[in-house]
């Protein structure tokens, strides 16, 4: 062999490897990084990912229940859910439960070792998706208020606030007493600060509070600082609201929770509509940072960038999820990047340090509101790439073939309303959205695999549809008829726009038989106080109270007022309101589209291409037929894992899945009591790995509760 054979030869050895043990060090990074599940989401990436492999494709067929933790607090009306993703610090979990009481287990055996109950046996209504751990403290929030827990004993720490809470309606730089300012999702930790999203219930057109980010001395409750999400006089956005907008405005929130980049000091928060979200008269303009990303110094809470994916948000389409960091490869460059799942079925990926789209994203017109008043946005943001996830318009050519009957059906329903593809504004007609307002991609996210850099998003397919209604009152009304039009008008939005029927609403209290449990003085008391998740309706005039009680109880109050002469506090903010988001179904309760009405995808993030998609979930109905696997609405995020497999629950079918992660084949699953609509997590205790799951039940699928956590292994 010459020499230049020789050298040839030896420089193509050294460079495989070179190369191998590059790859080599790669991978034990990723393994030595993403062995725990310390935060929501796994890793304050939100990555969902874990580098565990001990249950892989091979063995996954022997996957067993290793403990069942059951909760004492499940209700059955209204119906609880449990959508906690627990984390695990050392041997300990640390979960919430159907009740809201926090709880901390052995993480190998499932043993209780202490409860906290922040209601004092009162009991609590609404939902948690997890906590947040710091130096040997617990952060949680329940109602109003940020509760700080010692994670060793399950005492409050007398020091953090007021005697362990803080409450978080103070420091939003407006007086907000009398709503409700909570979190449903946990916080973030940067230092010492604790970063922290809000719920602030500016779905409906009552007034609330305004969702300004804030960071808090973790060990104080200090305020350190706020971002205003919506913003004030000479601050940037300001411009793109009506004037007087930031005095009393809500919304804006993060309450889908949130990110961080830990090397470059920067947190990643996606914000919610503005509230009222289906009337925007009165917040003329483009309207940031509601619905946006915003990538925000952690230090001190300045803005970096931000990118909004939808404009003056009349539909309620939230960012419903925390920005996932990932890294994609684009032209032959590793770029740290930003994705984002949205209610609509779109991925938006943006570069993590500019936010600039790394695939084109098109500004294309839309159909404008012809409700009186409203000055909806003429165009929204549409990436080129990926493409949707999620089905996003329902024609003929949509309508279900599940059977001749159900089609006829449905055709014939569809001649009354208006259809169209996303963006199509509510109307006084009704009108059909799809994917439904609860997304399409939903709260639980997508998982984010480093080895492979696909990113795993499940959705919904499912229709429902909406109208608009005059909110102005006739000039003579009873006092019992001013009550039911004050429920369609405010309460609608969470209990449904016919009084009571919104019985399995797992955030709010069934009002079925409200005059069997409540009197008209305790009616009253709640309007005034709020309770809960229940926000307080003190800004009601003494007429409005006295109305929705006399409606709620069903009492005949005949007396005729004038409402020329009456305090009525919500027509002159809000002249037209939405009749709540109606189901939209064929005759036999199935949805009214083609199926897969639930799907896992997997995607491509560096070409932009959907790798794979497959139902997720089935209705045993259906299945007992011989009908395929048709996907059902889904709530509830995935977990990948290095073992080849994605884990996720979410499905109406109340069964645990994996999948394998290269082909979307489902290769396991596990029948639950109810249904697994939270987001999985996976660990390991002296060697041997596990997989937890909350089946809470209940919650917006509206399946009968749960009161369980799940934990699997291996057979030892």
């Amino acid at each position: 062999m010459n020499t230049d054979l020789r050298f040839f030869f030896s420089t193509l050895i050294r460079a495989y490897l070179c190369s191998s043990v590059v790859l080599f060090l790669c991978l034990e990074s990723f393994a030595a990084e993403y062995r725990t599940w310390q935060t929501y989401g796994g890793d304050p990436a939100g990555t969902k990912y874990s580098a565990l492999t001990q249950i892989n494709r091979t063995n996954v067929q022997r996957l067993k229940p290793a403990w069942i933790y059951r909760c004492d607090d499940m209700r059955q009306r209204p119906a609880s859910t449990i959508e906690c993703n627990p984390i695990v610090i050392e041997d300990a979990m640390y979960v919430t439960t159907a009740g809201l009481k926090l709880v901390a287990l052995d993480a190998a055996t499932g043993k209780e070792r202490w409860k906290f109950d922040p209601w004092d046996g009162q009991g609590g209504r609404g939902v948690n998706r997890g906590v947040t751990y710091w130096s040997n403290r617990i952060f949680f929030v329940t109602g109003n208020f940020m509760n700080a827990v010692d994670a060793r004993t399950g005492k409050l720490i007398p020091s953090f606030g007021t005697n362990g809470k803080l409450d978080l309606r103070d420091g939003l730089d407006r007086d907000v007493f009398f709503m409700t300012v909570g979190a449903s999702s946990p916080g973030i930790i940067y230092k010492d600060m604790i970063i922290m999203g809000s719920v602030v219930g500016g779905d409906s057109p009552t007034p609330g509070a305004p969702g300004h980010i804030r960071a808090f001395d973790a060990r104080t409750g200090k305020r350190r600082w706020i971002f205003h999400t919506i913003p004030y006089p000479g601050e940037v956005g300001y411009e793109t609201w009506s004037t007087n907008y930031w005095k009393t405005g809500s919304g804006a929130n993060c309450w889908g929770g949130l990110t961080l980049d830990l090397k470059r000091g920067i947190v990643f928060v996606g914000t919610g509509s503005a509230g009222y979200d289906h009337w925007g008269g009165n917040r003329v303009g483009q309207n940031l940072f509601a619905n946006c990303v915003l990538a925000l110094k952690a230090d001190t809470g300045e803005r970096v960038w931000h990118f909004q994916i939808v404009h003056h948000d009349i539909w309620d389409y939230d960012i419903p999820a925390p920005p996932n960091l990932v890294t994609v490869e684009h032209g032959g460059k590793k770029i740290d990047a930003v994705a984002q799942v949205a209610k609509v079925g779109h991925l938006f990926v943006l570069d993590r340090e500019t936010g600039k789209p790394l695939f084109p994203v098109e500004e294309r017109p839309v159909p404008q509101s012809d409700i009186p008043g409203e000055k909806s946005w003429p165009t929204q943001p549409f990436p080129t790439k990926p493409p949707a996830y999620a089905q996003q318009k329902l024609t003929e050519a949509e309508v279900t073939d599940l059977s001749p009957k159900a089609r006829e059906y449905v055709l014939a329903e569809l001649k009354k309303m208006r259809t169209g593809s996303i963006f199509t504004p509510p109307s006084l007609q009704p009108t059909v959205t799809i994917p439904q307002f609860n997304g399409g991609g939903e709260w639980g996210g997508g998982a984010f695999d480093p080895e492979t850099r696909l990113f795993y998003v499940n959705a919904s397919n499912e229709a429902e549809w909406i109208s608009m209604v005059s909110s102005k009152a006739r000039p003579n009304m009873t006092v019992t008829e001013l009550g039911q039009m004050l429920y369609g008008t405010i309460c609608s939005s969470c209990h449904g726009f016919e009084q009571a029927i919104n019985t399995n609403a797992p955030s709010f209290a069934s009002l079925k038989g409200v005059k069997q449990r409540l009197n008209k003085e305790q009616i009253l008391q709640l309007l005034e106080t709020g309770r809960n998740q229940m926000p307080s309706f003190a800004s009601l005039s003494k007429l409005e109270k006295r109305a929705a009680a006399a409606f709620l109880l069903d009492e005949q109050d005949m007396e005729t007022i004038s409402t020329a002469d009456a305090q009525l506090s919500w027509a002159t903010e809000y002249p037209y309101v939405a009749t709540a988001h109606h189901d939209f179904r064929d005759p036999d309760g199935f949805p009214v589209n083609k199926r897969p009405w639930g799907v896992l995808n997997a995607i491509d993030i560096d070409r932009g291409e959907i790798r794979w998609q497959v139902p997720l979930g089935t209705y045993p109905a259906l299945e007992a037929k011989g009908i395929p696997a048709t996907g059902t609405f889904n709530i509830g995020g995935p977990l990948v894992t290095a073992g080849g497999l994605v884990f996720i629950g979410a499905a109406m079918d109340e069964r645990f899945h994996a999948f394998d992660k290269a082909t979307g084949k489902l290769v396991w699953e596990f029948q639950m009591e109810a249904g697994g609509y939270a987001t999985p997590a996976t660990y390991e205790i002296n060697g041997r790995q596990y997989i937890v799951i909350a089946a809470g039940g209940g919650g917006k699928p509206e399946t009968k509760p749960g009161n369980a956590f799940y934990c699997f292994a291996l057979p030892n």
